[in-house]
Order: structure tokens, then C-alpha cells, then sequence
């Protein structure tokens, strides 16, 4: 059964971890109705994307 040569120390496997944290997801700002959204997605809160209504929203109920 193989074993590791060395050992990797915990400094350093935190280190090369360190880079691995997600991200703040991009927000833009609805056109239709001003709330906050995720780019390229359909807007929750009215429903619309592209410009055109896609599906019934919160505001629709």
C-alpha cells in the first residue's frame, strides 16, 4: 500500500487552501421593476426576463 513520502504539514495545507473560498454572486438590478437579481436569470420577484414576462412572479399572486 503506498504511504506519502512526507508529510504536509498543517501551515502549509491551509495555505494552498486559502484561495479555495466562493465568491459574492454578481447582482444586477432588474429593469422591470428595480428589485435585485442574479445576471442571466428570470427575476423572481415579477417574473420577467429578456424583457418579457416568463413566469408568474411574487408580485403576480
Amino acid at each position: 500500500m503506498a504511504l506519502p513520502k512526507y508529510r504536509i504539514g498543517r501551515t502549509r495545507r491551509l495555505k494552498r487552501r486559502s484561495h479555495h473560498a466562493l465568491g459574492v454572486p454578481a447582482r444586477n438590478q432588474c429593469p422591470e421593476c428595480g428589485q435585485t437579481k442574479q445576471p442571466h436569470r428570470v427575476c423572481m420577484h415579477c417574473g420577467y426576463y429578456a424583457g418579457r414576462k416568463v413566469m408568474a412572479g411574487k408580485d403576480d399572486a
